[in-house]
């Protein structure tokens, strides 16, 4: 029988690349998408994560629950945090975007590179790295660079200049650091053109697949 995952998005910039990867990956895997773009352009706004978005997320996770799905992947990293909050409530697997992102990169470890492109995600990202590495016992070095102007170009069809801002980035950390780890799934598009491979760069869409698949199959 085949496995139904529900993908709950902040922004329709996430859509694409985790399409992709389920189209790549998992193609006998049917998706369920929800959305609620509102929330990424108030977090935007005011670079505040309230009680109100918490509450407009979890309607949009119950919508995904109540299409009969055998599994949850949230798209926006910039809620990670909240997840395990309010895991429990759902009787599915819920795992957040960037779960997996975090423990392959931990286990690089060293000096780890994070670019984000919206201003909330690049704490976020920093904060949810040294707490992965300390449940597992890594030390490591956290460098973040935020672009708010790539996400914005994103925003107004230029996905070229998005990839560009964000190629320019991972060059500068080529010397400096063990790993990149690009904080969002919409950026993983950049990287599909980039030609520096001299360091290992982390991105969400393929990586969460596979976790969240393998969830629904237990």
């Amino acid at each position: 029988m085949r496995k139904k995952i529900g993908l709950v998005h902040a922004t329709m910039n996430s859509v694409e690349p985790i399409l992709n990867a389920f189209n790549k990956l998992h193609p006998d895997v049917d998706l369920i998408n929800v959305m609620d773009e509102s929330l990424i352009w108030e977090l935007n706004d005011t670079n505040e994560i309230t009680h109100d978005m918490i509450r407009r997320l979890m309607d949009i996770i119950s919508k995904a629950e109540n299409a009969g799905v055998d599994a949850i992947l949230l798209t926006c990293s910039s809620f990670s945090p909240y997840v395990p909050k309010f895991r429990h409530l759902y009787k599915v697997p819920l795992l957040s975007s960037d779960e997996s992102m975090l423990n392959e990169t931990v286990e690089i470890g060293g000096k780890i590179g994070v670019i984000a492109t919206v201003e909330k995600a690049g704490p976020t990202t920093t904060n949810l790295l040294y707490e992965t590495a300390k449940e597992k016992e890594k030390e490591i070095d956290v460098e973040t660079v935020i672009i708010p102007e790539a996400f914005q170009a994103l925003q107004v069809g230029n996905p070229k200049k998005h990839n560009k801002l964000i190629q320019t980035e991972i060059d500068k950390f080529t010397s400096k650091v063990d790993v990149v780890m690009l904080a969002q799934y919409s950026m993983s598009r950049a990287i599909e053109s980039y030609k520096n491979t001299e360091i290992p760069v982390i991105t969400g869409p393929e990586v969460s697949a596979n976790s969240i698949v393998n969830l629904a199959k237990q």
